[in-house]
Parts: structure tokens; C-alpha cells; sequence
């Protein structure tokens, strides 16, 4: 196996990328400048020493605390769940929602060996606990594990007083949020419901 070969073979192991799509990729690559391939394999060699999660809410950071856990503009009182920290760039996106975000890091998937000691869920009570959390709202994928996580979080906290809700179904039923709409997804946050 030749270099290409082999970075076709490689480019082609990241989510959306097939073999088609790494061919691409690696023949722009070697048409590119010798400074832009370098400048690239730089960003890709640093870019886990200088991106760490956030010690709050486990949103992708180069700071112990996000710019989203620290800024005095949000409102304080909501509190979104989210499956994995893209989530979060992508409910950003839609401009409708200005609260403050939970990183899952997963969902529930017990034939996968991820139960509810692998997920966030220990920092989550912690959170419910000590912040002034007045509305929670469960923006998981709508999925079978997506939706067992949402009742499971439901479960845990219906006795913490708080308001949950779970985001309307404006998502296709087996859909990522990573690739929905701004619209459907801003539709999904209107429609939420009670799930207690």
C-alpha cells in the first residue's frame, strides 16, 4: 500500500467521509501548497492538547469553562441536555435558544455496554442541585436510546421540583442533529412538551 493509498484508506474512517469523498480529499491535498498541508497536519496534531471539554457542562473548549457557562447573558434558569458537545454548535446555530447546555456524552445503549454510569449523569444531579434550574429540556436524538435516555433523565430528577421537557419531534425520527435544518430544529424547541 502506497502513501495514498493509505490516506485515502484513512481520510475514509471519518463520519461522512467515504472512499469516493477521501479520494477527493487527498488528490486536493496533493494539489494544495506544500504551507497550506502543513499549516492542516499542524491543526490536526494540536488540536487534542488544545481543546478540553468544559468542567461544567462538557462542551468543547480551549478554556476550563466554556464561553457559554461563563457569559452573564444567558438565561441561567434553562437548561438544555445534549447528546454529544456538536450538538450544542448546532442548536446555537438557530438563534432561539439562550440557556445553558449538558453534554450526555452519549446515550443510553445498554447491547453497546452504555449504561447510565458512562454518560454525564452524575454532574447533571450535581447541577440540578446547586444551580436555580427552573425548566429542563432533554434535546436528545429522536431515537430508541435518544428517547430511553430522555425518560431515564426524567426519572432520575422527577422529584427536583423542575419543569422537563423533551423537544418536539420537528426532527425526523431517526435523525442527528448534526444533520437537521436550523428551521426544523427551531420548530422542535417551540414544541416542546412535559414529560412528567
Amino acid at each position: 500500500m502506497d502513501s495514498l493509498d493509505l490516506l485515502i484508506k484513512n481520510l475514509s474512517k471519518l463520519p461522512g467521509v467515504g472512499k469516493k469523498s477521501a479520494s477527493r480529499i487527498a488528490y486536493s491535498l496533493l494539489n494544495s501548497s506544500m504551507g497550506f498541508n502543513e499549516t492542516l497536519g499542524l491543526e490536526i496534531m494540536e488540536i487534542q492538547s488544545k481543546i478540553k471539554k468544559c468542567s461544567i457542562c462538557g462542551n468543547y473548549s480551549e478554556s476550563e469553562i466554556c464561553e457559554i457557562c461563563a457569559s452573564f447573558n444567558r438565561d441561567k434558569s434553562l437548561l438544555c441536555i445534549v447528546e454529544q458537545p456538536q450538538d450544542i454548535q448546532t442548536i446555537e446555530s438557530t438563534g432561539d435558544y439562550r440557556g445553558l447546555f449538558h453534554v450526555l456524552g452519549g446515550v443510553l445503549a445498554p447491547l453497546d455496554g452504555i449504561g447510565p454510569e458512562e454518560l454525564n449523569l452524575l454532574k447533571l444531579v450535581e447541577r440540578v442541585k446547586k444551580e436555580n434550574i427552573q425548566e429542563i429540556i432533554i434535546a436528545t436524538n429522536p431515537t430508541l436510546e435518544g428517547d430511553s435516555t430522555a425518560l431515564y433523565i426524567a426519572h432520575i430528577l422527577k422529584d427536583s421540583d423542575i419543569s422537563i421537557t423533551r423537544i418536539a419531534s420537528g426532527l425526523p425520527v431517526g435523525g442527528d442533529f448534526e444533520y437537521a435544518d436550523k428551521l426544523s430544529i427551531s420548530r422542535a424547541f417551540r414544541g416542546r412538551r412535559e414529560l412528567i
